[in-house]
């Protein structure tokens, strides 16, 4: 009989006491789970070590920096990175473990469709699905990239594709989704500045309007009711003052030249 595949599982935190173990207890196929904590003062890591995963504290270096540091702790050559807001359905972790009976896999690579929930409601449309996410590597062949954010992972490997999903809890409220985009949005600038992008006040009103149209019309948003409408507009209010922030990094960066 061949030997099984193993798979090692990376999670980043900090301060998901929230929802770490729904994670790592989804985590049924994996040999090994390394955690990432830049810092937590809740109880994370306790809730980590007491379902047996490894807790490395490490100060933050950005996502892709972060996400890249588990992977290169982990034991076995394949890996899987699920964040901490994030769990394996039942279904995709059947998928995986069938995965593992091969001794040898292929493709190096596979993605996964991302089912978030927002407002108590599964998106199925617009931006919220199937929202493709490549999350299961062999690390000798794909690696995160060093973005700060809207981090992803690079291969020049086929990849490929779960019939079932991952889920994701976007939300915890609407007061705490908007701090956080507000975070992503100052990120989303500040890679945009470094890149030597300028900002318009033409991209910054025709983007929003692109993106309503695109996610929920053509992508159906409008199918997921309520939740779908404010999820697209919230990306839409997003892409407005991502071009903003770099609107005004530009204008500071010219005061300080």
């Amino acid at each position: 009989m061949s030997q099984q595949t193993k798979i090692s599982a990376t999670i980043i935190t900090l301060n998901e006491e929230r929802c770490i173990r729904e994670c790592i207890e989804s985590l049924e196929f994996a040999d090994e789970v390394i955690v990432i904590d830049s810092g937590s003062k809740d109880k994370t890591i306790d809730i980590c070590l007491e379902l047996g995963a490894k807790v490395i504290q490490q100060e933050w270096l950005g996502f892709g920096a972060q996400k890249q540091l588990a992977v290169d702790q982990t034991q076995n050559d394949w890996v899987f990175c699920i964040d901490a807001d994030e769990r394996v359905s039942r279904q995709l972790n059947a998928e995986i473990t069938e995965l593992k009976q091969q001794a040898e896999i292929s493709p190096k690579a596979f993605n996964m469709s991302r089912c978030n929930r927002f407002l108590g409601r599964w998106l199925r449309h617009g931006e919220g699905y199937p929202d493709h996410n490549l999350r299961l590597f062999h690390k000798q062949y794909a690696r995160w990239s060093e973005h700060t954010v809207h981090e992803h992972v690079i291969t020049d490997e086929k990849v490929g594709l779960f019939k079932s999903d991952l889920m994701h809890e976007s939300e915890d409220g609407i007061f705490d989704y908007l701090q956080k985009q507000n975070r992503y949005t100052t990120l989303q600038a500040e890679a945009l500045l470094a890149k030597g992008k300028k900002g318009s006040i033409a991209r910054m009103l025709i983007s929003p309007v692109t993106r309503f149209i695109k996610f929920y019309f053509i992508r159906r948003g409008f199918q997921d009711g309520v939740p779908g409408l404010i999820h697209v507009l919230i990306g839409c209010v997003n892409s407005m003052t991502k071009y903003a922030k770099l609107i005004e990094l530009n204008i500071k960066a010219e005061k300080d030249s």
